[in-house]
């Protein structure tokens, strides 16, 4: 088993296990790695070498590039509370799908009962429900939390 750390084109970090490098190469190739943050597929391998001091040495490698850099623990932070916060949204509400703009104004007006939902809506109907003075937050959601909530 190989674990590779990936990154997508917006600088999210995260590892990938492949069973071989030519398991990552054909997946890649095939665009069926993502980024599970952000749902990116232009998904890199990032250098990552086991660095083995056998003699002792105390000294330093010199700084990777700022583009193969690993995330700061900070912005590992920041995934990793934004992650918890889909999964929240995933766990607590009710997938309404496509209905969302229709069942958003069907609970404002007092028309349905009063639950939290999560679907699809254009830009547009996401505007105009705004408008209408109903509160609504796009979250963009990973494909892989799309599925049964774990």
């Amino acid at each position: 088993m190989k674990v590779l750390n990936l990154q997508c084109r917006h600088g999210h970090a995260f590892e990938g296990w492949f069973g071989s490098d030519e398991d990552f190469r054909l997946q890649q190739e095939r665009g069926l790695l993502e980024c599970p943050l952000c749902a990116d597929t232009e998904i890199q391998k990032m250098p990552s070498a086991p660095r083995l001091n056998l003699s002792g040495a105390k000294e330093e490698a010199p700084a990777a590039p700022a583009e193969t850099r690993a995330l700061s623990p900070e912005a590992q932070t920041l995934q990793a509370m934004w992650l918890r916060a889909v999964r929240h949204v995933m766990e607590h509400t009710e997938d309404v799908g496509e209905r969302f703009a229709e069942e958003a104004r069907r609970i404002h007006y007092g028309e349905a009962e009063a639950r939290n939902i999560r679907g699809q809506a254009s830009r547009e109907d996401t505007e105009a429900l705004l408008e209408e003075g109903i509160e609504v937050l796009p979250l963009p959601v990973p494909a892989a939390l799309k599925g049964p909530v774990q």
